[in-house]
C-alpha cells in the first residue's frame, strides 16, 4: 500500500492513474478504522481498479465544545488494517495543508444541512461538504462510497454532487453493526461499560417503529413517541437529541405515512459527551 501525505503528489498521482484508464474509488474516512470502514474499502475493491482511503481528521466539522482533539486516533492499526482490505493509496494530509493560512472558501448545501444533526451541530456539514469537495479535487475518483450510519451526511453528498456536476458514482453501503445490533462507530470506545450495555437500545427502537409500521402505524407521532418510550425505559443514561421520521429526499419531517412512500426514521442518542447516530430505511408498505 502507497502511503501519500502531500496534496500536490496526490493529485499528480490520481491524474496519472486516469491517463491509464484506471477506475478510481475514494473511501473518506477520519481513521479510526472499524469493521464498518473495511466494509466500505472492500465495496470500492469491487467497483475500481485504485482503491484510495483517505485518512484525515476535519477541524472544520467539529464544534467548539466537540471532540476534534480526543477523536480518536490509531495511525498503525490503520495502515495495516487498510492494506489488510485492498487499499492500494492511503492518503493522509496534513490540516495546514487542507486549509494553509487565510483559508476561507467553503461549500454549502442549503436545506438539507438544516434539520437533525444541521440543527445540533450548526456548521457541522459545512465542514463535511468543504473537505469532501477537496477530497474529490484531489483523488480525482469515478466512484465515492459512504455509509448509510451517517445518513444525512449522504443524502447531502449525493446532493452535492448532483449540484456541482461531480462526474462521480456515490455508493451507500448498509449500517455494519455489533452482534447486538450498536452501529458501529468509531466513538463507540468513549462509552463506559454500563452505556455500552444500554447502547443497544436505539437499534432495539429503530426496529420496534419499522415493525409498527409494517404492522399498520400511519401516525409518525405514534412512532416517535413509542421509540422514545424504549429507549427512556433501556438507555435511562442516554439523552436523547432526537427522534424523527423523515422523507429519504428532503428530510422533511412528516405528518403522515403514506403507503409506498420511503421513509427514513433517524435517531441521535448522547451517553455523556458521546453522540450516537442510527437509523432505518423502510418503504410503508400498501
Amino acid at each position: 500500500m502507497e502511503i501519500i501525505q502531500d496534496i500536490r503528489e496526490m493529485q499528480r498521482r490520481a491524474s496519472e492513474l486516469r491517463l491509464q484508464g484506471r477506475r478510481i474509488a475514494v473511501v473518506p474516512t477520519m481513521g479510526a478504522f472499524h469493521e464498518g470502514h473495511l466494509a466500505l474499502m472492500r465495496m470500492a475493491r469491487q467497483r475500481a481498479d485504485v482503491v484510495i482511503a483517505t485518512l484525515f481528521v476535519n477541524p472544520l466539522q467539529f464544534g467548539p465544545n466537540e471532540d476534534y482533539e480526543r477523536y480518536p486516533r490509531d495511525w498503525e492499526g490503520d495502515l495495516h488494517k487498510a492494506d489488510s482490505v485492498g487499499v492500494n493509496i492511503l492518503f493522509a494530509p496534513a490540516v495546514e495543508a487542507m486549509y494553509p493560512n487565510g483559508y476561507q472558501t467553503y461549500v454549502v448545501v442549503t436545506e438539507l444541512s438544516r434539520p437533525l444533526e444541521g440543527a445540533i451541530r450548526p456548521g457541522h456539514f459545512r465542514g463535511v461538504t468543504t473537505v469532501v469537495t477537496k477530497l474529490f479535487h484531489l483523488t480525482c475518483p469515478h466512484v465515492a462510497v459512504f455509509g448509510q450510519k451517517d445518513a444525512q451526511q449522504a443524502l447531502i453528498i449525493r446532493r452535492m454532487v448532483r449540484d456541482l456536476n461531480f462526474d462521480i458514482e456515490v455508493l451507500i453501503h448498509p449500517i455494519v453493526r455489533e452482534p447486538d445490533g450498536l452501529a458501529m462507530s468509531s466513538r463507540n470506545v468513549y462509552l463506559s461499560a454500563e452505556e455500552r450495555a444500554q447502547a443497544p437500545a436505539l437499534y432495539r427502537s429503530l426496529r420496534w417503529a419499522e415493525e409498527a409500521i409494517r404492522a399498520g402505524e400511519r401516525n409518525p407521532e405514534k412512532v416517535i413517541e413509542g421509540m422514545r418510550r424504549i429507549l427512556r425505559r433501556e438507555a435511562p443514561l442516554g439523552h436523547i437529541d432526537y427522534v424523527a421520521v423523515c422523507d429519504t429526499e428532503t428530510l422533511d419531517e412528516l405528518v403522515e405515512l403514506r403507503p409506498g412512500r420511503e421513509v427514513l426514521v433517524a435517531l441521535a442518542v448522547r451517553f455523556g459527551s458521546t453522540r450516537l447516530l442510527d437509523n432505518v430505511l423502510l418503504t410503508v408498505p400498501e
